[in-house]
């Protein structure tokens, strides 16, 4: 049956090359892929309602006759109404249909039909706009609805997936999961579930699908990483006698919050011991991680090893590297830099230095990974923002060391039930204090009918001498039918030109620039040489500009709370009072609700958790995540007892055989493989 699951997916019936092609950008290339394309959502067709009784502006189905043939009103260019009445035989509903010739047509006089969709009423008169329409006869079931692209609806992926699922007999492939597991936590078989899931005959049949195959994905998860963090078992040589903390809070010109305190003394006890420290430091962007990281690093360079620490951008490596320079001025600590863009004569002082001991602390971005970088003594790894790095990046800057200590720092907020399941084997610290002199960041949601008065706030803000952000959303080159409204940073620039911001210096920043530009018009902006950023999300991790007070986000509904939030944390970094304003005509119940949370909160944990709810099952981080797997079904909100009872079975397998080379668990160790592929790790077999 494997060989069937591998075939590709012009395979399937009604499958052929053009088709194939729009399943790619799905991520959809085998018959496997394709069954293990989950419904994002479901639409209950079974349960009817009375067109009276119907929960006004919820969806819901409700089954009518339709009382004449939809007529049609030419609105203007490209917009044609179809309009008809429907009555359940107590009451009537109007329906009109937008740009729907071929469902109008179908639409018979006398005859009844299920109408999904929300019922509003207007005065005396309900009515139904746009609803999904299908045959009163067989049509009332829990229907499936799966994500989709230009040219490929959920209908039409609904028709493949029922296509394929015909193509087998009996079952589909091997029951992975160990017999006495699915006994344990009442599972029913893998073939029954990724049947149910598809098209389940009832909410219950569904609730069982979701469960095995939840349980499933967490279990298979939890496997590869214990094996990929295996290595973090061994003991280390890199030992600390002696603390400094105290002398290194005495070096600095400010006061540590109780949270980095607590944060550092974790993290020298941790490397007190023969195990290699494994910690992550969690806190919001500006909580003060960097003051705490450099404490750590002062006690093991005190006590004889070398550091390193690695960031995802050279922004980002630049400006640590400057904080630690200024953080140590007054020590014997030595601080070097490793970048891309220095000359070969700069990285080559850098590599011999780290290699004969003289360096003490090297902040760089991917190219501390080279062959040639060498350390003298390496004691310590810090990786910031860890999930833009894969598994193996960080394994191999770790490599570079005898089992030395790990530190991850993230300015990300990651919900507490989701850190469980990414940093499963790590330490936590929690920086929830903000230091002091951090200012408030008021936040407003307006509409693009207000933008003139935005600008002219912006404006009062830089006739004052401070500097602003506006932020355009990244725009995928494969949108069709983009609003009108949506400008790139490129074309919002030259606008602005026009306007009462033309006066001021404006500076352009995106991603298709060179780094040596960004890094130009950052340098420019942080010296006040630009008085307004004009960007796209590039500057999500960027330098410290104490002096930016202003945020704007236009497009606002094209942001996930948590990127908002970050973007958001480039302001309020100085001693003056800051602003974010996010502009969006964005309708939606979702985008309300999003804007809602940014205006009510500035809590970072506190808008991941509302994140992590609004988005439901699928990838936390988004396109910007590289070091997991995407899950394809687990809701890390709702699935946390699952994730515990997945964690506990994982790590009773793991101790009776890490290597998962027992012949019955080879299905369980394919799958392992398959899904850490994904993310370029593939020494998981």
């Amino acid at each position: 049956m494997n060989e069937l699951m591998d075939r590709p997916i012009q395979f399937v019936k009604g499958v052929g090359e053009k088709r194939a092609e729009l399943f790619h950008r799905l991520g959809v290339h085998t018959v496997r892929d394709l069954l293990h394309t989950y419904p994002a959502r479901y639409e209950d067709w079974s349960q009817i309602v009375s067109i009276a009784e119907a929960p006004i502006g919820e969806p819901c189905c409700i089954r009518a006759t339709a009382l004449a043939k939809p007529q049609e009103h030419r609105i203007r260019k490209g917009l044609t109404l179809y309009k008809f009445t429907v009555s359940d035989g107590l009451s009537g509903m109007h329906i009109t249909l937008f740009n729907t010739k071929y469902v109008a047509a179908s639409i018979r006089a006398g005859e009844d039909y299920l109408f999904f969709g929300t019922v509003e009423q207007r005065f005396h008169r309900f009515e139904m706009s746009s609803p999904a329409i299908a045959p009163a006869q067989g049509g009332q079931q829990i229907r499936p609805i799966y994500r989709q692209t230009a040219g490929l609806n959920s209908a039409a992926v609904e028709r493949t997936v029922k296509a394929a699922l015909a193509l087998f007999n009996g079952e589909l492939e091997a029951d992975a999961l160990p017999e006495d597991i699915r006994r344990r936590h009442n599972l029913i078989s893998r073939s029954d579930a990724i049947r149910a899931v598809h098209f389940p005959a009832s909410h219950e049949a569904l609730n069982a699908a979701r469960k095995r195959l939840v349980f499933e994905e967490l279990f298979v998860l939890q496997l590869g990483l214990l094996r990929l963090k295996g290595h973090n078992r061994s003991k280390t040589a890199v030992t600390i006698a002696t603390d400094c903390s105290e002398e290194f809070k005495r070096l600095l010109p400010f006061t540590l919050t109780g949270a980095q305190s607590r944060a550092l003394a974790d993290c020298v006890r941790d490397m007190q011991t023969d195990r290699p420290m494994n910690r992550l430091i969690q806190g919001d962007v500006g909580s003060g991680k960097t003051a705490v990281a450099a404490g750590v690093c002062y006690s093991l360079i005190r006590n004889g090893w070398q550091a390193a620490m690695m960031a995802p951008t050279e922004i980002l490596a630049r400006q640590h590297y400057a904080s630690f320079v200024k953080l140590f001025e007054n020590t014997t600590v030595r601080v070097g830099l490793l970048v891309g863009s220095m000359t070969t004569a700069q990285k080559r002082r850098t590599v011999e230095a780290l290699a004969d001991g003289t360096l003490d602390l090297v902040v760089g971005t991917h190219a501390l990974l080279s062959d040639n970088v060498h350390f003298a003594s390496l004691g310590l790894v810090i990786t910031d923002e860890q999930h833009r790095f894969g598994v193996g990046q960080r394994a191999a800057l770790s490599s570079k060391g005898r089992d030395p200590h790990r530190l991850v720092m993230s300015a990300t907020p990651i919900p507490r039930t989701l850190a469980l399941m990414i940093y499963g084997d790590l330490d936590v610290s929690v920086l929830d204090e903000l230091p002091p002199g951090r200012q408030p960041i008021a936040t407003y949601a307006v509409g693009s009918d207000k933008r003139e008065r935005v600008y002219n706030y912006i404006d009062r803000f830089l006739s004052e001498g401070r500097q602003g952000y506006i932020v355009c959303p990244l725009i995928e080159e494969d949108e069709e039918e983009l609003p009108s409204d949506l400008m790139s940073a490129e074309e919002y620039y030259a606008r602005l030109q026009s306007t009462v911001l033309g006066k001021y210096r404006i500076g352009l920043l995106h991603g298709r620039m060179k780094g040596a530009q960004k890094d130009e018009v950052m340098r420019a902006f942080a010296a006040h040489e630009l008085d307004l950023l004009v960007s796209t999300t590039v500057i999500e991790v960027g330098v410290d500009v104490p002096n930016a007070v202003i945020m704007v986000l236009e497009n606002a509904e094209r942001f996930g709370l948590a990127q908002m939030h970050q973007l958001r944390g480039r302001v309020g970094r100085g001693q003056h009072a800051s602003c974010c304003i996010l502009i969006s005509d964005g309708r939606s119940e979702e985008t309300r609700q999003r804007l809602k949370v940014m205006t009510k909160t500035t809590d970072g944990f506190v808008i991941a958790e509302e994140d992590l709810k609004l988005r439901g099952p699928g990838d936390f981080f988004g396109n910007r995540q590289h070091g997991l797997p995407v899950l394809s079904i687990a809701d890390l909100k709702g699935d946390l007892q699952v994730l515990h009872q997945a964690q506990e079975e994982a790590l009773a397998v793991s101790r009776r055989d890490p290597s998962l080379s027992h012949p019955s668990l080879a299905p369980i160790r394919d799958m392992v493989a398959r899904l850490f592929a994904a993310v370029g790790e593939d020494g998981l077999n």
